[in-house]
């Protein structure tokens, strides 16, 4: 049975901190939520400018495989709360849902400020007490809380060096990763938890860019950097994915990129680069394009030849042309190789890999380092793709370990 809990402390007022601060007041428990910027959910609304993707449709037992690592904790929590309850809960709120043809799943106006404020009502009619611009600082030697607050922000009595001291509390830590560190999640909490001999790994980009080695010409970057490449299939490492990705002015992004985000980063890591292959023809198959090739280009410029017989775009022109080398025509439209040095940096990237190792939390979401502490949502070491996974498991996290906390 659920053991009462009548005061907790929340740092960190983004999907995870919110989903936990929304569980405990449901059940009664008085909730004092510290975020570090002016208004919270900042990343959550930015994320949402697109369109916010929620979660994802596909089968669940699909949908769980997309989580490395995905250890028994992490796992019970998606069990818990699974899409179908993400979008259920989002019902209840008033937003309507929806699965896109990708089977992303959707609000139903497409927003990320109709969801925040819905939540931030009930929030706010079940007691939540929002304290923003708290920057957390850790520990007093005695347990207490310490926040750096702006001069006239706070309430309460400061500390001559400004600060805000909070009595000691049952405390969740949902301070996010390290990625866009300009909306708040900037990864500072690492070294105090660091103090505090809480075993992590070392926050690395997630769902990022990659820099091209040897960069690309000034023709490409100036005539078609910000421009997608689509349709197209990418292999590496014995996978293979169609979709579409953006040239950069350093290298390459988008969606079919961050699927391969992981897979590229540690090869990079491993073997200081990593070569893909793309199929600039996904559409066609090999012995189609050496067919049509053998037709003779005539009197056209080969560029001219491949967009009357390819329809091959200006992007995808370029691209050849820079990555080409001395490959065969048909082996490059169907396999071009290109070889990436490095991750583009944290700051750029959606999310971050890496974060509070998991054996550093018992059964109930505590650090063993640190009883009456708590950790949930990005600070943790796990990682997904795009298509709602991190939100799902955002909140999934902020959920269970805020149960975690009454156990």
């Amino acid at each position: 049975m659920p053991r009462p809990l009548s005061h907790a402390c929340v740092i960190g007022a983004g999907p995870a901190g919110l989903a936990a601060a929304e569980c405990l007041s449901a059940a009664g428990c008085a909730v004092d939520l510290y975020d570090a910027m002016p208004s919270v959910g900042r990343k959550f609304l930015l994320a949402g400018r697109g369109g916010l993707n929620l979660t994802h449709g596909e089968p669940y037992e699909r949908f769980v495989t997309r989580f490395t690592p995905c250890p028994p904790l992490l796992r019970a929590a998606l069990d818990a709360f699974p899409p179908q309850a993400l979008r259920d809960w989002c019902e209840d709120l008033g937003i309507a849902t929806f699965v896109g043809s990708s089977n992303r799943v959707f609000p139903l106006d497409l927003k990320a400020a109709p969801l925040l404020r819905a939540w931030l009502r009930r929030l706010h009619a079940q007691g939540v007490r929002l304290h923003s611009r708290h920057r957390w600082l850790g520990w007093t030697a005695e347990g207490a809380l310490r926040f750096a607050v702006p001069q006239g922000t706070s309430l309460t009595e400061t500390t001559p060096a400004g600060e805000v001291i909070v009595p000691a509390a049952p405390t969740l830590l949902a301070l996010g990763g390290a990625s866009w560190p300009r909306l708040g999640s900037d990864g500072a909490w690492q070294t105090l938890l660091h103090e505090a001999g809480v075993a992590q790994h070392p926050l690395r980009p997630s769902n990022c860019g990659f820099d091209v080695q040897g960069g690309w010409s000034t023709l490409l970057r100036e005539r078609h950097a910000g421009e997608p490449i689509k349709p197209v299939a990418l292999s590496f490492a014995g996978r293979r994915q169609a979709g579409e990705f953006v040239l950069t002015e350093t290298g390459v992004e988008g969606s079919l990129i961050y699927a391969f985000s992981a897979l590229l980063r540690e090869a990079i890591a491993e073997q200081g680069s990593a070569r893909l292959e793309l199929d600039l023809l996904p559409q066609h198959s090999a012995e189609q394009v050496r067919s049509q090739l053998a037709r003779g280009q005539g009197s056209k410029s080969l560029s001219s030849f491949l967009k009357s017989q390819f329809k091959l775009s200006a992007q995808k022109l370029a691209l050849l042309h820079e990555a080409r080398g001395e490959l065969p025509l048909a082996e490059a439209l169907k396999a071009l190789p290109l070889v990436l040095a490095a991750p583009r940096p944290i700051a750029e990237a959606i999310s971050s890999a890496g974060g509070i190792a998991w054996e550093a939390l018992d059964a109930h979401w505590q650090l063993q380092a640190r009883p009456g502490v708590y950790a949930c949502g990005e600070m943790l070491d796990w990682e997904a793709p795009t298509g709602g996974y991190l939100l799902n498991a955002c909140i999934a996290t902020g959920r269970a370990a805020a149960q975690g906390m009454r156990s």
